[in-house]
């Protein structure tokens, strides 16, 4: 009975050294479980231009931030926005704020083509020698499409108001350089 009393506490030894070894290798184990990560902004790229014009008695200042999401390799979209004040000594001062919504296409990597629709509010004081005559405040819309050459971040190209209108816009011509940065 001794041998039979010997090998049942034996086996039962053998069975609790399995069950803690084997849950403490169960334990250490670790599953690999992919998970879906925001890679959001490392789709975003940030931007804008900053201008600056001055002359004798004009001045002009601009604030143009923008964002932009990168969809794919060809595609982007984003949002803009926009601050400026405009002076002419003894004509008039502006102040101007609005927004845009912008798409960007890059059929091949040298070549960007734009769409921007543009919506400004602008407050105007008229002048007559210094002395406030009177004031005017609207909106102005425009769509600019656009194309460039693009090197890395920078693009340098042309854009076209096609809602432009002489006695409306803002802008004396509808035809506008730009230079656009993003990183």
């Amino acid at each position: 009975m001794k041998k039979n009393h010997f090998s049942i506490v034996f086996k039962s030894f053998l069975m609790i050294l399995t069950l803690l070894f084997s849950s403490g290798i169960i334990g250490q184990q670790k599953y690999y479980i992919p998970q879906k990560q925001n890679d959001f902004w490392n789709h975003v790229q940030f931007g804008g231009g900053l201008g600056l014009s001055f002359g004798s008695g004009y001045t002009d200042i601009s604030i143009l931030p923008s964002a932009i999401y990168n969809i794919n390799p060809i595609v982007s979209v984003g949002v803009g926005a926009q601050i400026g004040y405009i002076s002419s000594k003894n004509e008039y001062s502006s102040w101007l704020y609005g927004g845009s919504l912008i798409g960007l296409v890059n059929p091949i990597p040298e070549i960007q083509l734009s769409a921007e629709l543009e919506q400004i509010n602008v407050s105007t004081d008229y002048k007559y020698f210094g002395q406030p005559r009177f004031s005017d405040t609207f909106w102005n819309t425009a769509l600019y499409l656009g194309a460039g050459y693009r090197a890395g971040n920078v693009t340098i190209g042309i854009r076209y108001d096609v809602l432009h209108d002489d006695n409306k816009s803002i802008y004396g011509e509808a035809f506008m350089p730009f230079v656009r940065v993003y990183f």
